[in-house]
């Protein structure tokens, strides 16, 4: 089944006057979505916004066609949801635990549900450690049985905060790969601010940054830009604080103990230089760049 997720106007302001959200529209189907975006730049309000965990000031959000705001049961039956934190009972088991979960769901055939919740199992590799308590885990693994929490009454719309942050290499790329099995079947949406997972993960993005879309489309477009207009050349730590006066510049990229300064220009700043293709980090320092001077200049 396609799904069809549509967002158009979305604005939230907290009670301290924070515009968390402002005017965010999108429109999504099944796939990997990327919401990328710095700390305090919406993310985490668009998804507790999208999951009917808070509701917006204006705008609308409709799945299927039908308007969440009226109808938040139909969200939250399609919904799966993994926060950046989840709390677990300390001494029971990833099964009992589960068990619980889906009986909430309403998933109430006893037998049915535990033929879901051993397929989630499996599918997540925690059939060995079904019976271990979840807060003995290693965080790979915790974030493994988030997705299998979240999976539980096979739900069409995933979203998923910061599910990387603190992992391993070896437990994020189990968590890569566990990602891209299920995307195809369902919207994915996942919110990061760690940008080799957006590119690693998702063909569509959205860069956020103060409430608003600085960005929207796919990781190659939005390099392209820069495409012929970025140079880099190695530097030491003290002509890093030399020439950071001297050029924009937009990163400083630490490597084997020099520094590879990144600058954004039509033409070589200068013969020291050397031209270099731009990534998605690149394209995503350039575009916080361009909206904070943007922001500064509207003040």
């Amino acid at each position: 089944m396609r799904n069809s997720l549509v967002i158009k106007g979305l604005t939230k302001t907290y009670a301290n006057q924070i515009k968390a959200l402002n005017n965010i529209s999108l429109e999504l189907s099944n796939g990997m979505f990327g919401l990328l975006g710095p700390n305090g730049a919406g993310k985490s309000s668009f998804m507790r916004t999208v999951a009917t965990l808070q509701s917006a000031d204006s705008g609308s959000i409709h799945y299927q066609g039908h308007d969440i705001a009226r109808n938040p049961h139909i969200m939250r039956s399609a919904l799966g949801y993994l926060p950046q934190e989840f709390g677990v009972y300390p001494k029971t088991s990833a099964f009992e635990l589960l068990d619980y979960v889906a009986t909430l769901k309403g998933v109430l055939d006893k037998k049915q549900r535990h033929k879901q919740i051993s397929s989630l199992l499996e599918m997540t590799n925690l059939t060995s450690h079904k019976d271990n308590a979840v807060s003995t885990y290693s965080g790979g693994m915790k974030q493994r049985f988030g997705i299998a929490q979240a999976l539980l009454g096979n739900p069409q719309i995933l979203v998923i905060d910061e599910p990387t942050a603190g992992l391993d290499p070896l437990e994020r790329n189990s968590f890569h790969n566990l990602l891209s099995d299920i995307a195809d079947k369902m919207i994915v949406i996942l919110s990061t601010h760690i940008v080799e997972d957006i590119s690693n993960l998702c063909p569509n993005l959205a860069i956020m940054s103060e409430g608003s879309i600085a960005y929207q489309g796919s990781p190659e477009q939005v390099t392209e830009g820069l495409t012929g207009k970025l140079w880099a050349k190695q530097v030491s730590k003290g002509d890093l604080a030399k020439l950071e006066p001297e050029f924009e510049l937009l990163s400083a990229r630490l490597h084997r103990g020099q520094y590879q300064i990144r600058t954004v220009s039509d033409q070589r700043p200068d013969d020291s230089f050397a031209p270099t293709k731009p990534d998605l980090e690149d394209a995503y320092f350039h575009i916080l760049k361009t909206t904070e001077t943007q922001g500064h200049a509207q003040c």
